[in-house]
């Protein structure tokens, strides 16, 4: 554009023209690629803001720009008199492509544009005359609320803006000029946008399906497509009725929304028999109209195969819970304290009271006497009996790993160490009781971790540094003789009498022999159930039984009577099917001349143990077959063993 000075008072008429002529050019250069850029562009812009601003409502306030918004505001017009010479300072003053000519009456009498004036300075001089003879009559004139693109359609590039009747503004070349290159660069970052809007949609895992206000698909994401298996193009741009009726849907979640202007969730039959659970959603514009509804459709084929292996993990935790709590029921309840004896009663009246409480009990007797069966029923009844019962033999663990299986470790406390880390059975044990049997077989170093636990009531795993609190009940058992141990510097003092709070003695089963038939009843019982058999001891038998020292106790008892009534053949039990597995009292020396003290042969003691069990046969039975059938030889074996043996007959 020419200086401003050019354009001043005092300057030659030659250069004002010059100056002017140049303006002017520069000025009809720029109205002419302003108006075929605008008419070139139109479409596509129309298209493109369509789909991507405000809905594509081409009435949205938002969408659509006004010529106020593009126009350039009025700051100085012409009058009918005014003179060339004066119109032409005014428009290179302001730099304005035109001008209007305001009549006396307040109206847009015409327009002149600078290069009117131009041409009537050069050619015919006419510097002096008014611009009356020289403006278009009538102007071009547009209502300041008319949409750009109705002004584009209409073809215009110049015009005299107004408002309630008023001018108020000028449209030429330049404000178009102007406007198109804000509109290309809106275009341009709404269609950034876009690809962003795609890309996001598209990374979706579940479907996604727009439609219009009116029921039309806009898109579909790639998710939608792979789910149902039809292509983009065969729904997009088709009305959701015209999908329905031709069997790509059973129906429609989105017509839905339309007709209810509320979010819509249904279970659709998709063709090639795909089932989807669909959910609909409105889209409201400004004016609360419906603009889009957007659906999420999920294949219900995953959700049906989530939902079936979440059933199954359910159902296999139920399982699992219910054995469980079988198994803790058969451990409390299974294995009664069973027992008659003085002994016994006052046993049971002691575990009623130390059941009450949570302090420390220590079991003692012999190996099989029953010292689990009391932890349990301590357990039983006690309040922790829904809890967790966990026992742990200490002699059965090996050393290296007593520490890990008692307080548990952290990941990577050692090679070999699970990733994960591992509770020990202390915290296992939460809320619940904690038998620690065997506990005299304990390694030394590791009493002293015990006896941190019993005092502080935490633990700290192998490798870590955090002790956790514990809530457990601790029962300790052992056969030995725990102050002999002590003595012997085998066991730790402070630990000894640490446990040895409530110590309670199980009595062995040579000292109670009145409840050896209670035992044998109930073992009976129980095995008959098991092995479906219905066998029972006679009379002599139990006699035999009750008779004997049992060192194995009621363990000793309970195998005793399972083999029995495994092996025996007949119903009833009687005393030659217990030749060789039970011995009397008096018989024992007798039977293990060891003991004696003197020294004998392996040959020697066979034949006194041959003699004696023949012996105690015939007494027994009363007759040689009989004595042979219960010793498992023939007859003539026994004869012959008798002759040589030298025993008489009675």
């Amino acid at each position: 554009m020419p200086p401003v000075a050019l354009l001043c008072f005092g300057t030659s008429k030659s250069r004002i023209l010059r100056g002017c002529a140049e303006y002017a050019e520069h000025i009809r250069w720029w109205s002419c690629r302003a108006v075929v850029h605008g008419h070139t562009n139109r479409s596509r812009l129309k298209t493109r803001l369509a789909y991507t601003h405000a809905g594509g409502d081409l009435n949205s306030p938002m969408m659509t720009p006004k010529i106020s918004d593009i126009m350039r505001p009025l700051s100085c017009c012409l009058t009918p008199a005014d003179t060339v010479r004066s119109a032409m300072l005014k428009a290179c003053t302001g730099r304005w492509w035109m001008l209007p000519v305001i009549g006396h009456n307040g109206d847009v009498a015409g327009t002149v544009s600078l290069f009117d004036l131009v041409l009537a300075a050069e050619i015919d001089g006419r510097l002096s005359e008014p611009v009356q003879r020289i403006m278009v009559s009538p102007p071009v004139t547009v209502n300041a609320e008319m949409p750009v693109e109705e002004f584009f359609q209409q073809g215009l590039s110049m015009a005299v803006v107004k408002d309630l009747n008023e001018v108020v503004g000028l449209v030429t070349p330049l404000e178009l000029q102007n406007a198109i290159q804000v509109l290309l660069k809106e275009v341009v970052e709404l269609r950034e946008a876009h690809q962003l809007e795609r890309a996001i949609i598209n990374s979706v895992y579940d479907g996604v399906y727009i439609t219009d206000g009116q029921g039309y698909t806009l898109d579909v994401n790639d998710a939608y497509v792979r789910i149902t298996g039809i292509p983009r193009e065969e729904i997009v741009g088709r009305h959701m009725k015209e999908l329905i009726d031709e069997g790509y849907f059973k129906s429609s979640a989105s017509l839905m929304v339309l007709e209810t202007r509320q979010p819509v969730t249904i279970i659709d039959n998709i063709r090639g028999g795909v089932t989807c659970l669909t959910t609909s959603n409105p889209v409201f514009n400004e004016k609360g109209q419906i603009i889009r509804v957007v659906s999420s459709v999920r294949d219900m084929t995953e959700l049906a195969e989530l939902k079936s292996k979440l059933e199954q993990a359910n159902q296999l935790n139920q399982k699992y819970e219910q054995e469980l709590e079988l198994l803790r029921r058969q451990q409390l309840q299974d294995d009664l304290i069973i027992g008659q004896h003085e002994t016994m009663r006052a046993l049971r009246r002691m575990i009623e009271k130390v059941a009450k409480t949570d302090a420390t009990v220590l079991i003692l007797g012999e190996t099989g006497v029953g010292k689990e069966l009391v932890a349990k029923e301590i357990q039983r009844l006690s309040p922790r009996r829904n809890g967790p019962f966990i026992r742990i033999n200490c002699a059965a663990v090996p050393e290296h790993l007593i520490e890990s299986e008692l307080f548990g470790y952290e990941r990577g406390a050692f090679t070999g160490a699970n990733s994960t880390g591992k509770p020990g059975i202390f915290e296992l044990a939460e809320s619940g009781t904690i038998l620690l049997d065997e506990i005299a077989e304990l390694p030394m170093d590791t009493q002293a971790k015990l006896l941190r636990v019993l005092q502080e009531k935490e633990v700290t795993r192998l490798g870590g540094t955090r002790p956790r609190k514990l809530d457990v009940r601790i029962l300790a058992a052992t056969n030995k003789d725990l102050e002999q141990q002590v003595a012997k510097g085998l066991f730790r003092k402070d630990l000894y009498y640490r446990l040895n709070i409530l110590p309670i003695t199980v009595p062995p089963l040579r000292e109670r022999r009145e409840d050896i038939p209670l035992l044998v009843d109930y073992f009976l019982r129980l095995f008959n159930r098991k092995y479906g058999t219905s066998k029972s001891f006679s009379r002599p038998a139990l006699h035999r039984l009750c008779d004997y020292s049992w060192p194995g106790n009621v363990r000793e008892l309970r195998n005793l009577v399972e083999r029995l009534v495994i092996v025996t053949q007949e119903d009833i039990i009687g005393p030659e099917h217990l030749v060789g597995l039970v011995v009397h009292r008096g018989q024992k020396e007798a039977l293990c001349p060891a003991n004696s003290g003197e020294i004998h042969t392996l040959k020697e003691a066979v034949r006194e143990l041959e003699r004696h069990l023949i012996s105690e046969a015939l007494r027994t039975y009363g007759s040689t077959h009989r004595a042979a059938h219960a010793l498992g030889v023939s007859q003539p074996t026994v004869l012959r063993k008798i002759k040589k043996l030298g025993i008489k007959l009675s």
